[in-house]
């Protein structure tokens, strides 16, 4: 979880940190073509006012107009097609930006500013005083004119409006105050009459505006849905492959896998488990096939031999010799018991496994318990035990008690059966492990069965294991039983006793098993 929340997180901040990269360049760009849209949309009116009316130039006071030929250098071939075509060119260079407007076929007008466009500005109030000048107390020819430059024109009625002494002073001298500022463009001016005017502009250029931001807050959002989306898609894509293989499973495809989920650690560990799903389901779906058929055939002997029984007691000439078969109906009888009892303990650890009841119980003691037990009925073996050296510091084991004595007792009624006058059970226990390990001098498994004696209800040799009363399935009743310990069954050659050797690994502590 802590690995995919930190893949979450360097992806959102990867993307954010594209975004915001991707933003300040779009911003920078943007705000290129702004700037230059805001000052030609600015510039523009009063330059081609002053084209149309030429007789204007004469009395300009402004030093940084200029009329120059079309021909020189500076006006490159784009600039004059514009200027051809009636429009305002503004030249935008590093300290200073240039407007251009067609006089006539030869001549161009050229504007010089800074970037703070204070002769835009003053062109602006040049114009208007001179209209001022021209209407004689009739302002609406000046507010036409005004709308026409986008400006606003209002007379100032108090003189406080002035703000201070030195704007009243530099009116008196110069006939117009300019005071530009971040927030607004204001000039005050002064009529021929002495009437002073409020003259305000266009809000200054700012890098930052709200429909900026505003499209540039919704492509950072459309972008977050999108890489938010592609990232459900990805998963989700993921989740209907899984969806599908669970489909064919149902319909019956038991041998349908998940493919690995690369690029995903939680989907690589629900497909891993999905799969191990898949593999359980499938083996015990052939186990209980198997189980089926061999249950068929195992019950198939002893019932026969009850119905014969059965028969025959029809026809015994004697007391004694019904009584012998009675006898014999019994034992099959025993014999069928011993062997359901067999098949449910298969099934119920092999289809879930049990419902196990871990105590800390005395391993030596189930050791020797069995022992005792084997040996008082298997009189004429020599069946010892033996325990490795701290073996009793470690005695204790978290186990179910019955169940471990079942597999060890399993093992142990195995090698009698074969060995020919030893049987030996060797414990060993350290602070992590428990093994057990039962030998016999008998015949031995050849190697290339080892693994195939722990099948169900298989047999080496059917007539020896008929003969000794086995059914096939005591060793994989060992194998499920150490499997719920979180353990394992081998099977080897004694080197010392020259037969089979079983052994039966586990964790001493079960917890340790869990978290493993």
């Amino acid at each position: 979880m802590n690995k995919l929340l930190v893949r979450i997180s360097a992806g959102l901040g990867a993307f954010f940190l594209a975004l915001g990269v991707l933003s300040a360049c779009v911003i920078s760009l943007s705000n290129v073509v702004r700037y230059q849209h805001y000052w030609s949309d600015i510039v523009a009116p009063g330059m081609k006012y002053l084209s149309n009316n030429q007789s204007l130039l004469g009395s300009a006071r402004i030093n940084s107009f200029s009329v120059i030929a079309q021909d020189q250098e500076r006006l490159n071939d784009v600039t004059l097609a514009r200027l051809r075509m009636g429009q305002v060119v503004l030249d935008d260079q590093d300290r200073l930006f240039r407007a251009y407007v067609e006089i006539d076929t030869n001549l161009v007008l050229e504007l010089e500013s800074d970037h703070s466009g204070r002769s835009i500005y003053e062109m602006y109030i040049w114009l208007v005083q001179d209209a001022l000048a021209h209407s004689q107390d009739d302002l609406s020819q000046v507010d036409l004119l005004s709308a026409r430059f986008n400006l606003l024109l209002n007379r100032v009625s108090v003189l406080d409006e002035l703000q201070s002494q030195w704007v009243l002073d530099t009116l008196a001298e110069d006939g117009h105050y300019l005071a530009i500022s971040d927030d607004d463009v204001v000039a005050f001016l002064r009529s021929a009459s002495g009437e002073v005017f409020r003259l305000e502009f266009p809000e200054p250029y700012t890098a930052l505006s709200w429909p900026v931001l505003f499209l540039l807050f919704a492509s950072g959002f459309s972008a977050l849905f999108g890489f938010v989306f592609l990232m459900i898609q990805s998963y989700e894509r993921k989740l209907r492959n899984v969806e599908a293989v669970a489909d064919r499973i149902t319909r019956g495809e038991l041998d349908a896998r998940v493919k690995g989920s690369s690029g995903s650690e939680a989907l690589e560990r629900l497909s891993n488990a999905f799969n191990h799903m898949a593999d359980h389901i499938q083996r015990l779906m052939f186990v209980q096939k198997e189980m089926i058929h061999a249950v068929s055939h195992e019950l198939r002997t002893p019932v026969a031999r009850i119905r014969f029984g059965v028969q025959m007691i029809e026809d015994c000439p004697s007391p004694e010799a019904m009584r012998k078969q009675i006898s014999g109906i019994d034992s099959d009888i025993q014999e069928l018991d011993e062997l359901i009892d067999e098949i449910l303990t298969y099934a119920r650890l092999e289809q879930g496994g049990p419902i196990l009841a871990f105590q800390v119980t005395d391993l030596l003691q189930i050791v020797q318990q069995v022992v005792d037990e084997q040996g008082s009925t298997k009189p004429d073996l020599n069946i010892v035990s033996e325990y490795s050296k701290g073996s009793e510091d470690f005695r204790d084991t978290e186990v179910e008690a019955r169940y471990i004595h079942r597999s060890i007792q399993n093992l142990v009624g195995n090698a009698t059966r074969y060995a020919q006058s030893k049987v030996k059970v060797s414990c060993f226990c350290d602070q992590d492990t428990c093994r057990v390990d039962v030998e016999d001098d008998g015949p031995g498994i050849p190697e290339d069965q080892w693994e195939s004696v722990f099948t169900p209800f298989s047999r080496l040799d059917d007539s020896r294991t008929r003969s000794s009363g086995g059914y096939g399935l005591g060793l994989s009743i060992v194998r499920r039983i150490l499997y719920w310990h979180g353990g394992q069954a081998f099977l080897g050659r004694s080197d010392e006793l020259g037969g089979a050797k079983f052994s039966l690994v586990w964790p001493r502590n079960q917890q340790v098993a869990e978290d493993v």
